[in-house]
């Protein structure tokens, strides 16, 4: 190729390099600007990070680690994410049902035969997909796991025939990581470290019960008074930012469990504003295309969503409940797609 055409090749080639670039620090540039003003109309207190084509594109702390409000946050921090730690519980049974050591159609009495006859009736599914019918235990009295077991076995009926209704209710949860406990022989939140957190390099996460770990982020509310402690519960996940991107591009890319259980995680119950195990999961052709899930335990509040057409991941962790995470994950999305929201064009 003669010399000019080349150096004009090269010439077009840089340009549209450039022009990307520019594009992209512009984007970056809007996401900054909108945090800073959602952190100083304190609409949000926490870490965020923001993912593109695999690449972390954004990754910034605003506001402050406690109720002292005298330490800043850092991207370092852990926060607890509330109901996205369902999650976990859901993928350990479908590695234990890929292992063939249960099925998601048995009913819970054969796990736990020492249940009342309801436990005759609910499936691992129906728990999956918090249609069981199982009703709240009585929290004023439980302070442990062990209170908590004996609370599900106190149960004496249930709210509705298994399969019939919805009711996102956290005895689901709670009765899912029992089972995984009888089948596997050791507490949940070790069989999430070495299953769940370890495979998926999420050095950061951990899960309760624990004792003195640093770079925790407390919760606290509008008028800075600092949540109760945690009880010594088996089950609220604290990790980073990070460690929840690390989280999404594992669950994805099948590296835990097959595309089949994933599919079959993102089946909800047959009506409107009904969760999933995965929150709110789409798919085309059996493949997950959107997954969104949210959470919030006392002030805590998070938000995960991934596009996985665009490649594009947003992560809110907050410590200071404000309730406008789905306004600002959805600025945040309306300018990576170069898309008009009344939150990033106002101000």
């Amino acid at each position: 190729m003669p010399y000019h055409k080349k150096l004009f090749l090269f010439s077009v080639i840089f340009l549209l390099l450039t022009n990307c670039t520019w594009a992209q620090q512009k984007k970056i540039l809007q996401i900054d600007s909108l945090m800073k003003r959602s952190a100083q109309t304190g609409a949000f207190n926490g870490n965020v990070l923001v993912a593109k084509n695999n690449k972390i594109i954004y990754d910034a702390s605003f506001g402050f680690t406690d109720a002292s409000k005298t330490k800043k946050l850092t991207p370092d921090y852990r926060f607890h994410i509330g109901s996205i730690t369902k999650e976990f519980t859901a993928v350990a049974l479908m590695q234990l049902q890929e292992q063939g050591r249960l099925k998601i159609e048995d009913h819970v009495s054969r796990y736990m035969p020492e249940f009342p006859q309801w436990a005759n009736k609910v499936t691992i599914k129906n728990l999956l997909q918090y249609t069981s019918g199982i009703p709240n235990v009585n929290w004023k009295k439980i302070k442990n796991d062990k209170d908590l077991f004996e609370g599900l076995q106190l149960v004496d009926s249930l709210d509705f025939k298994p399969g019939t209704q919805y009711d996102y209710n956290i005895s689901n949860l709670f009765l899912r990581q029992f089972i995984v406990e009888r089948l596997t022989g050791i507490p949940f939140n070790q069989y999430a470290e070495k299953f769940i957190f370890k495979p998926c390099k999420m050095t950061a996460s951990i899960m309760t019960p624990f004792e003195n770990e640093n770079n925790l982020a407390r919760g606290f509310n509008k008028n800075s008074v600092a949540d109760k402690a945690d009880l010594p519960i088996t089950g609220g996940t604290y990790l980073t930012t990070k460690d929840l991107l690390k989280w999404s591009k594992c669950l994805h890319s099948n590296t835990l469990i097959h595309a089949d259980s994933l599919f079959e995680l993102g089946q909800h119950f047959a009506q409107p504003e009904t969760q999933s195990s995965l929150g709110q999961a789409k798919f085309k052709d059996k493949k997950l295309i959107e997954h969104l899930h949210d959470g919030r335990s006392g002030s805590y509040e998070a938000i995960l969503v991934s596009d996985l057409n665009e490649k594009i991941t947003i992560i809110l962790l907050g410590n200071s409940y404000n309730g406008k995470l789905f306004e600002i994950s959805d600025a945040i999305r309306a300018i990576l797609k170069n898309e008009k929201s009344e939150l990033n064009s106002a101000g």
